[in-house]
């Protein structure tokens, strides 16, 4: 057995588990369409051991998530659309064309940049050649060319981001937090008609502005949620643990006690937290 495996052999042991002759069953009948779920999961799974500082198994997940790439990579080779090869190469270019910077000659291993832009102008450099990308597309406007298939949180932010860009956007975060309260008012007059369709309409407007919210305060709105996620599994985990102890589960106890217990081990999360 080799001492440390390559892309190489990775790339041979995709094209053998897509082989007709002797392949894996599961792989072989799968298709672009198919695996877009676990690539997306696998994407998920690479975030949430980041924001654990899970770094033991980060570069497990990280491994997981290459290997949707050399899926797709083989069954672009297969179907005569493109392969691992031009994948890299296509990635390779464009990154040397957004960063002038860096790469002023435009070629990899050219003369190095030298010169002294700060953060905000790369930014904006960066996102004038995006720009200009997207023209030679044919994607023209400002909203153009942001994936409808994001998570929806993730596109909000997105879509707010470029409207800011040209000067569509809240001075500072007040005017968004009264936005959210507006909103909400708007909210609560829907759901009083009892017009479930104009409610969820309202709920959307109020989401979003939520996303704009957490796009002012320079927080990533999806990791935000996940994080809230997280903190609520732990504290209703902990409301089930003190019900076992009387060999309870929460459909037997009141709203009263659960709202109890949930407030209990919000405190000794504090409580914690401060130690």
């Amino acid at each position: 057995m080799q001492d440390q495996y390559s892309v190489e052999d990775l790339l041979h042991l995709m094209s053998q588990l897509r082989n007709p002759n002797g392949g894996c069953p599961w792989d072989l009948k799968q298709t672009f369409s198919s695996i877009v779920p676990s690539t997306i999961e696998e994407a998920y799974e690479v975030a949430e051991a980041i924001e654990l500082e899970d770094f033991e198994h980060l570069h497990e997940e990280l491994g997981d998530l290459l290997f949707q790439v050399i899926f797709y990579s083989q069954l672009g080779r297969e179907q005569g659309h493109f392969d691992f090869s031009r994948i890299v190469d296509t990635l390779v270019r464009k990154l040397v064309r957004r960063h002038p910077h860096v790469f002023p000659s435009g070629e990899l291993y050219g003369e190095n940049g030298s010169s002294a832009m700060d953060e905000a102008q790369v930014k904006q450099n960066w996102d004038a050649i995006k720009a200009e990308e997207r023209n030679a597309k044919g994607e023209s406007g400002v909203l153009a060319g942001v994936t409808a298939g994001l998570p929806a949180l993730t596109r909000a932010a997105k879509l707010q981001k470029r409207a800011s860009q040209v000067g569509f956007d809240w001075p500072d975060i007040t005017g968004v937090l009264d936005k959210i309260e507006e909103e909400i008012a708007e909210l609560r007059e829907a759901i009083a008609t009892g017009d479930r369709e104009h409610a969820g309409e309202e709920l959307g407007d109020l989401l979003f502005s939520c996303v704009n919210a957490a796009r002012h305060l320079k927080v990533d709105p999806e990791s935000a949620l996940r994080q809230c996620n997280r903190k609520f599994e732990r504290r209703f985990g902990a409301v089930e643990a003190a019900l076992r102890t009387d060999g309870r589960g929460p459909e037997d106890a009141s709203l009263q006690e659960l709202d109890r217990l949930w407030e209990r081990a919000k405190d000794i999360e504090r409580q914690d937290s401060d130690r």
